[in-house]
């Protein structure tokens, strides 16, 4: 999908996308260094916090304070500022002057040692406000500031983030499908409903925008709404225009039902959504609405492009073969690598939270290299497919987290412990697949040929140098970030800590290949990036837009109120599990990640309690029902994703490189086979021992 970027596509896409992307790293490592500052200067001044203004000079004047002699009257210690509640209380209950001159001298010389101590922190203050604080301070005042205009930008930088790559997919027809367009009829299919998608969504934008503007209520977001309507309408135009001007290479004709099929699934939402609002609700907004929901949670979709980011910034450097040559002196057979692949792949995708997100990101490098080690098409794209689908369960991943705060019944720490065992069990059972695989395969013998242990460690431990200067500076980054900011790497630091790393690791990893390349002069660490970037901005694109769409879907279940229609108890949990099963496999078909925990949150748990089902169990469940949705057709989303990063012309050929319906569809059967055991395992065996 991807070529090198031309000059236009560089300054209307690649440029800006790689700008918002920065810009996104830049407010966060602010935010970082402002925390960091605010603690540094409270160890180098003491009161820090409270020397940032400058000290009020304190109104009252110690001299004026006179103590009364023993013959003053008592209205002398009054004045001088003695206390007239207590002297008057005396004079009720008939004191003699002696007893209310010694109180009043008493309350006149605590006034004044107080006005003292105003003076004496007051000066104290400005001796401690140094040049050295006021440069300090300064830095500080202008860093708050940056920090709170990214905080006020964050929202905006998100939606041009989905308009720019959206329109970026729209050009390159990248949106996400169930195949491409090979046919004139298939792409005229496509770009004819995508431009009726895109009229639909700026149709509801612009409905939305009058209802605000006739209420008076569009002050605080008007800009917004003309980045939405600009973004919308952009994207009608370049399918108009792809209508008008299609690719070279398509086929002539073609059938309807596989021109049905080129249509991506965002147009589909979108159609489905748009007709709902329309034609039953007639609320022309509510597309819109729906859809604009993902803007108002901005720190969860950033991320899903700086994630992207990092694998298309690793795919411009040479840690990816580099880490596999580790690998390579052990001789493993190609099914137990990929066992080792998709294993050690669980631990990245539990920091981005999203199995789609990690194959979108570093699938394309996953199957470069397993081909190179010999497996077939169709097992490596298995391993692609489901290369991010154990870590969903594992810490630190962001929508365990999300789970958690959506529901009080169940904690992280709980859903985080029953995860290892399911990463457990899984995991094994792909290994024991694999290996059944290699004995039944033709020509695949029961010996696993692995090379001895002393001639693998060493080829392991001499391979490793390479790597030697890229973990390096990943530490030294990281440990920046850790000692330097206070910023450990978790689940919410990890899309905004990494690119960073990337980016080091890059600029390192060019200046190495121009050291040990004496021929053709590698690429420069400037047109790495912007070639990464290129190929970030059409993925981030087809990502968000679907899982904005995606939450539209989900309002329609939420306004039609079908959860209404299921009954409120079923007499038996297995029933009822066996129920949610199947609409949580359907919800992973259809949804982001995100959007649907959000759904089933507000809907689906209810029922599972009711029932008597424990949220731990359900979720759990849930994790893995999701996992198994998005491998099964026939949507079948990671599948679509690993299609989408190794080319089209890999997935005919794996298709066309077997025999039998098993060896033509591994690649689908493998995955979902696993999972499909693993959801039944979750979902029923712990019901056996309620």
């Amino acid at each position: 999908m991807h070529a090198p970027p031309t000059r236009t596509r560089t300054l209307l896409s690649t440029i800006p996308v790689f700008i918002l992307l920065v810009s996104a790293l830049c407010f966060d490592l602010a935010g970082r260094m402002n925390a960091r500052m605010m603690e540094v200067g409270q160890s180098m001044w003491d009161g820090y916090a409270l020397l940032r203004t400058e000290p009020a000079k304190p109104e009252c004047d110690p001299a004026s304070f006179k103590v009364p002699e023993p013959s003053s009257a008592p209205g002398s210690a009054a004045a001088a500022g003695g206390d007239d509640d207590l002297l008057a209380g005396l004079d009720e209950a008939g004191g003699d002057k002696p007893v209310k001159d010694a109180i009043s001298g008493e309350a006149v010389l605590a006034a004044k040692r107080k006005c003292e101590e105003q003076h004496a922190l007051y000066n104290q203050s400005l001796a401690q406000i140094t040049p050295g604080l006021r440069s300090f301070d300064g830095f500080h005042d202008t860093l708050e500031a940056v920090v709170v205009w990214g905080n006020g930008l964050v929202k905006g930088l998100l939606i041009c983030l989905l308009m720019f790559c959206s329109i970026t997919a729209s050009a390159m027809q990248a949106h996400i499908g169930l195949r491409n367009a090979a046919s004139s009829l298939d792409h005229r299919v496509s770009e004819g409903v995508q431009a009726v998608a895109s009229a639909l969504l700026f149709h509801s934008v612009f409905a939305q925008w009058q209802i605000d503007r006739d209420s008076g209520t569009m002050a605080t977001n008007s800009v917004l709404f003309y980045v939405w309507m600009t973004g919308f309408g952009l994207m009608f135009l370049t399918h108009v225009f792809n209508l008008i001007r299609p690719p070279a290479g398509l086929k002539p004709g073609g059938s309807l039902h596989h021109a049905s099929l080129a249509i991506p699934l965002y147009a589909f939402m979108t159609l489905v959504a748009g007709a709902y609002f329309l034609l039953v609700e007639h609320h022309a907004p509510g597309l819109a609405i729906y859809t604009q929901q993902m803007a108002e949670h901005p720190l969860l979709y950033i991320p899903v492009g700086l994630y992207v980011w990092i694998g298309m910034l690793l795919k411009q450097t040479s840690i990816g073969p580099l880490g596999f040559d580790v690998l390579r002196p052990w001789r493993l057979p190609p099914e137990l690598l990929a066992f080792v692949v998709v294993a050690f792949a669980a631990w990245p995708t539990a920091y981005s939270g999203a199995s789609g997100i990690f194959v979108m990101a570093v699938g394309g490098l996953i199957y470069t290299e397993l081909r190179r080690a010999g497996a077939r098409r169709q097992l490596a794209l298995a391993a692609t497919a489901m290369s991010g689908s154990l870590g969903v369960v594992l810490r630190p991943c962001l929508l365990v987290v999300i789970v958690a705060s959506l529901n009080r019944e169940v904690t992280t720490d709980e859903l985080y412990g029953w995860g290892v065992w399911v990463y457990l069990g899984t995991a094994t059972m792909f290994l024991v697949a694999s290996l059944v695989v290699r004995r039944l395969t033709a020509g695949a013998g029961v010996s696993m040929g692995i090379a001895p242990f002393g001639e693998g460690f060493s080829g392991m431990l001499e391979n490793l140098r390479p790597m030697a200067g890229y973990l390096i500076l990943a530490v030294l980054v990281v440990g920046f970030y850790r000692f330097g900011l206070g910023t450990s790497v978790d689940e919410h630091t990890a899309p905004t800590v990494l690119p960073v790393v990337m980016l080091v690791l890059l600029a390192y990893d060019r200046w190495r290949a121009r050291k040990l390349e004496a021929g053709d002069r590698p690429k420069k660490f400037s047109t790495a990036a912007l070639d990464a970037t290129c190929e970030t901005s059409g993925h981030i694109g087809a990502l968000l837009i679907m899982m904005a769409c995606s939450v539209a879907i989900g309002g329609i279940v939420e306004r039609s109120e079908v959860m209404s229609l299921v009954p409120e108890t079923f007499g038996s949990t297995f029933a009822t599990m066996g129920l949610l099963v199947a609409i949580l496999v359907v919800v992973g078909m259809t949804m982001d990640p995100y959007g649907a925990v959000i759904l089933v949150s507000a809907s689906f748990a209810q029922v599972a309690y009711r029932n008597g089902i424990e949220p731990a169990h359900f979720w759990m469940t849930v994790l893995v029902a999701f996992e198994l949705g998005y491998l099964t057709p026939p949507v079948a989303l990671n599948q679509l994703l690993a299609r989408q990063v190794v080319g089209e012309d890999e997935w005919e050929a794996a298709r066309a490189e077997g025999k039998t319906f098993w060896q033509r569809n591994e690649s689908v059967i493998l995955p979902c086979a696993i999972m499909g055991v693993a959801l039944l395992i979750v979902a029923f065996v712990p019901l056996a021992f309620y």
